[in-house]
């Protein structure tokens, strides 16, 4: 039985990729004290929690809750080990998408989790870690992972207007730690750029890892960054001009692909 479980469920666009890549970087390093479970260990669990946040219906939590029960109930043994299990879309889609406005399916969501934990690990320190940003930072973040990843032609200032309560994270934080009972510690991005792991390090904070252990642990490149105006706007313009999701695809694909080029 793991001695400590640390649940990372996002939120999006607050360095959760290079977080994620830190850990899957130190993994060996890391197994002798932590047991990893990411994004691609969570497949069938965040499909049902992007869904519960679009629909809320209670049918798709359920589902949502009994595939991250399967996936701890097929956990190998830990013993005094820390599990981590990180994955930004365990709170859901990310605001932004459709009618979808904030994260208020989050705080529902982890209380599931939390459930689960507490039957199978009855004994383990059970925390949650959250990842956040300021709002303006978020905002202009999400707006271009959106544009990049779908068909979205409004510019910023409309994304803002038509998403106002999107970005208020620290606000989702307090709904999360009055509703879910465990302690949530939760770190700015903009706080990690210093730090010699970036995001990762605060997550390490919580793990006592062993001081050569830390010592030994190697940074990753910042992942998944934005590109200049240009490179959006360009891609706005084939969302707008556009139809065919293929071609649309392909030729967004183009000019980022062009843009790291030069």
């Amino acid at each position: 039985m793991p001695r400590r479980i640390i649940l990372h469920p996002g939120f999006h666009k607050t360095g959760t990729t290079t977080l994620q890549a830190t850990l899957r970087e130190n993994r060996v390093a890391l197994k002798k004290h932590a047991a990893l479970r990411l994004r691609w260990h969570l497949r069938d669990v965040v499909a049902a929690a992007r869904g519960y946040s679009t629909d809320r219906d209670p049918l798709t939590l359920i589902k949502a809750q009994t595939r991250f029960a399967s996936m701890v109930n097929e956990l190998p043994g830990m013993p005094r080990r820390t599990l981590i299990i990180s994955a930004e879309e365990l709170s859901g889609h990310m605001p932004g998408r459709g009618d979808l406005q904030d994260y208020s399916a989050a705080p529902v969501l982890l209380y599931a989790y939390w459930e689960v934990l507490k039957t199978r690990f009855p004994q383990a320190n059970i925390m949650i870690y959250l990842t956040t940003r300021t709002p303006r930072d978020w905002m202009v973040s999400a707006h271009w992972e959106h544009v990049k990843s779908s068909s979205m032609t409004m510019d910023l200032d409309a994304f803002c207007a038509r998403y106002p309560k999107a970005a208020a994270l620290d606000d989702m934080v307090s709904e999360i730690a009055s509703r879910v009972p465990v302690p949530v510690h939760a770190h700015p991005l903009e706080a990690c750029r210093d730090l010699a792991l970036g995001p990762a390090d605060p997550l390490f904070d919580l793990c006592d890892l062993p001081a050569d252990v830390r010592a030994s642990l190697q940074p990753v490149h910042p992942a998944n960054q934005r590109l200049g105006a240009d490179v959006l706007n360009a891609m706005i313009d084939v969302n707008r001009k556009i139809s065919d999701p293929a071609a649309r695809k392909a030729a967004k694909q183009a000019i980022l692909t062009e843009a790291q080029e030069t």
